[in-house]
C-alpha cells in the first residue's frame, strides 16, 4: 500500500506587515481534493501538523474565493466527513518521512506564518528533496522551503524548478497589499526556477524530478492525480 504523508498548518493566522491579523488556516479544496484522490487510488493517508494541534480551515475557502457553489459544497461534505482524522493529527516532529511513499503539503496562507520558519519541516523538506522520493507541495505551501537551508546556508531547493501562488494571484486578495513578503519574490530569492501559468488563477503544474509543485487551488486536482499516475495506486 502507497502511504502518503499529508504536512498541514497549525497556524489559525497570518501576520500582515501592519500588525494586523487575517484568520486564516488551510484552505479547503487543497486539502480535501488530494486527500480524496489519493483515497480513491487506495493510498494510506497520515496527517500531520506542528506540535500536533488540529489545523484550522480558512473560512474564506468555502465561500466565494473557493470557486463555485457547487464545488464548494463537494468540498465541504468530504472535510466534513474526514473531521475526525484533521482533528487528530501526529505531531511533525514525530514522524519519519522516510516511512512515507510520498510527502504532500497543502497549501492555504498558514505556512506563510509557521512552516516557513518551521526547522523541523525544514530538515524534513531538505532531507527529502535528497532522497529523490516524491515530494509536493502546493499553492502557498512552497513557503516552507524557505525553512530548509544546506551546510553551506544556500536552499537545497536552489536551481529546483517550481512553482507556487504569483505575486499577482496573491494580490488579487485586498488584505494580499499587506503582506510582509510575497512567495514567488521569496521562491526566487532562494534561488528556484520559478514558472507560473499564463494567465492567473489557472491550474499549473512543475514537476522536477522527485519535486512536484501546484500553483494555485485550481491546481489542486491536476498536482494529485500526476502524483497517482506517477507513483500509481495502492489497490
Amino acid at each position: 500500500m502507497t502511504n502518503v504523508l499529508m504536512v498541514i498548518s497549525a497556524a489559525d493566522r497570518w501576520t500582515l506587515n501592519d500588525g494586523t491579523v487575517h484568520p486564516s488556516g488551510y484552505w479547503a479544496e487543497e486539502v480535501a481534493r488530494p486527500h480524496q484522490i489519493f483515497t480513491q487510488a487506495g493510498w494510506q493517508i497520515t496527517v500531520a501538523t506542528p506540535g500536533g494541534t488540529a489545523p484550522t480551515l480558512d473560512q474564506l475557502s468555502l465561500g466565494i474565493s473557493g470557486g463555485m457553489p457547487w464545488k464548494r459544497k463537494e468540498v465541504k461534505t468530504y472535510l466534513d466527513a474526514i473531521a475526525n482524522v484533521l482533528a487528530h493529527p501526529v505531531s511533525l516532529d514525530t514522524v519519519n518521512a522516510d516511512d512515507y511513499d510520498v510527502v504532500f503539503y497543502p497549501g492555504g496562507h498558514g505556512p506563510m506564518e509557521d512552516l516557513a520558519y518551521d526547522p523541523v519541516s525544514g530538515a524534513l523538506l531538505a532531507h527529502r528533496l535528497e532522497s529523490d522520493k516524491p515530494l509536493a507541495l502546493l499553492c502557498h505551501a512552497p513557503a516552507a522551503i524557505l525553512a530548509a537551508s544546506g551546510p553551506d546556508g544556500v536552499s537545497p531547493f536552489a536551481g529546483r524548478r517550481m512553482t507556487g501562488l504569483s505575486n499577482r494571484e496573491e494580490l488579487l486578495n485586498s488584505f494580499g497589499r499587506k503582506a510582509p513578503w510575497l512567495l514567488e519574490d521569496k521562491l526566487k530569492e532562494a534561488g528556484v526556477d520559478y514558472s507560473k501559468a499564463r494567465l492567473p488563477l489557472r491550474p499549473h503544474v512543475v514537476v522536477d524530478g522527485n519535486l512536484y509543485t501546484g500553483q494555485n487551488p485550481q491546481s489542486s486536482e491536476k498536482l494529485a492525480e500526476r502524483l497517482v499516475a506517477d507513483v500509481g495506486t495502492g489497490v
